[in-house]
């Protein structure tokens, strides 16, 4: 039986990135799949490669904690600078996301004026310029030296922010952007969607801040696809692909893990695994009791993928708003991803394309096997046609292979129903699963757990990680 320092269950961002940095000790990832990322993989079908979920790479800038851990790692992605972050389609109107604040405020101007505009987004910016300054930061629970740490974060946050920390991102919108027509909110909550899962009225303006100015960051696409970034963040690191862990079991200070493959010991488990759907893994009941207290995230996506037989020219992100909200779907916008020109393994033989939108996780796993059939092929053919209508460039003969996925078929392959995890704010930080656990060397990075998702959010806590570890 092999004898590990750390295990790590799951090859998603946050699982790549704690290994990356820790491939000196002695230390070996698990990936059930043969491809590695987990929802920021990069997948092969019909001869053609599409990113699965995540196409976005953000973080990559000086200063930024993401940077800090490629560059721990001495991992130099192959990734482009987007010219934008995104394109905005709305009512026929466009908008585009760039970096630079005065040109974004002048683009803004022209689809949703209003005179509240430059001190509202300046002020977000000013907010999630500080907030990415912090370089401390601390959560952690299950003992009174881990709550008496994360308290003088709090402190330090409530020193740098004052009461904006405890102001809702209503009462600001309100004061500020008093009046707002239909059009801007809904412009607004589909941007918070994609970052955050969440509508402006049920959050904090801390998280409205952080979660609109991702544009205002260096955005860039991973050549070769998103699968292709996780391979570099874990070159040098040991792992065996297609090896799902079976079980985990407690023996007094060492956890015994049964894979399709093999038996291991390890002084410490890291779970990539979504924290909503781990209890089955455990064989000890405490453990499971702890695991399945978490309520699930019934945040889900859906998801499609085309290959194109054509290559125009286009930005590699846009977000189409609709007019109602998308069959089946929680969600009146849709967000699209396409590879670039000079991707020589996505854009071989015409573009990738990824198109993703939010939905309950639940509602796809109780369907029968006909309701099932019908609702997905309805999903896919209101988005397709909305998609044809905006990208006129593209005839439905363009389109040499189109497919879906729903929260049934990510269980299939990846292990879980939803994506991401529930909204770290002011609000429920108590409630809010921490990187470490009531038990001893049993640890979690990812989505599902503090901060959040993206690459930035994830990048957080497996900082944090890396400091519980370190103790």
């Amino acid at each position: 039986m092999d004898s590990l320092d750390i295990a790590v269950v799951g090859s998603g961002i946050g699982g790549s990135l704690i290994a990356s940095v820790n491939k000196h000790r002695d230390l070996l990832l698990f990936e059930q799949d043969r491809n590695v990322g987990g929802c920021a993989s990069t997948f092969k079908r019909h001869g053609s490669y599409f990113n699965t979920g995540a196409t976005t790479f953000v973080g990559y800038e000086e200063g930024h904690v993401t940077r800090g851990l490629f560059d721990r790692a001495g991992v130099e992605p192959d990734i482009k600078k987007s010219g934008i972050a995104m394109r905005v389609v709305q009512n026929g109107k466009e908008l585009d996301r760039y970096q630079e604040l005065d040109r974004f405020l002048e683009a803004l101007e022209l689809v949703h004026p209003h005179p509240g505009n430059r001190l509202f987004w300046s002020t977000l910016r000013a907010i999630d310029e500080e907030f990415w300054r912090i370089d401390a930061h601390y959560f952690a629970k299950h003992s009174v030296g881990n709550y008496f740490r994360t308290a003088l974060f709090a402190s330090r946050l409530f020193g740098i922010y004052g009461m904006k920390l405890f102001r809702s991102a209503r009462s600001f919108i309100d004061e500020v952007l008093c009046d707002i027509d239909g059009e801007y909110r809904k412009f607004i909550n589909a941007q918070l969607l994609i970052t955050v899962q969440s509508h402006y009225e049920d959050i904090s303006l801390l998280t409205l801040a952080i979660a609109l100015c991702y544009p205002f960051h260096e955005t860039y696409y991973a050549n070769g696809g998103m699968g292709a970034l996780i391979e570099e963040v874990l070159r040098g690191v040991e792992v065996h692909r297609g090896e799902q862990v079976l079980s985990i079991a407690r023996e007094d200070d060492r956890y015994l893990l049964t894979t399709t493959h093999d038996r291991y010991e390890s002084c410490n488990i890291i779970l990539n695994s979504s924290i909503y759907q781990s209890s089955h893994l455990f064989v000890d009941r405490d453990i499971r009791r702890y695991y399945e207290g978490f309520e699930l995230s019934d945040q889900s996506a859906f998801v499609i993928y085309m290959k194109l037989s054509v290559m125009p020219k286009l930005h590699h992100h846009y977000q189409i708003i609709c007019d109602e909200t998308i069959p089946n779907t929680i969600s009146d916008s849709f967000f699209v991803s396409f590879s670039d020109i000079g991707d020589e393994k996505l854009s071989r033989g015409g573009l990738s394309v990824t198109i993703s939108t939010h939905t309950k996780a639940l509602y796809w796993r109780n369907l029968s096997k006909e309701e099932y059939e019908i609702r997905r092929s309805e999903t896919e053919g209101y988005i397709v046609a909305k998609f044809l209508e905006y990208f006129s460039a593209i005839e439905r003969s363009d389109i040499k292979d189109l497919f879906n996925a729903t929260s049934v078929t990510f269980r299939r392959y990846l292990g879980r129903y939803n994506c991401g995890g529930k909204l770290v704010d002011i609000g429920n930080i108590l409630q809010t699963p921490s990187n470490n656990t009531p038990f001893k060397g049993l640890y979690h990075v990812g989505d599902s757990v503090y901060a959040g998702q993206g690459w930035p959010g994830i990048s957080i806590g497996v900082v944090q990680l890396d400091r519980l570890l370190g103790e």
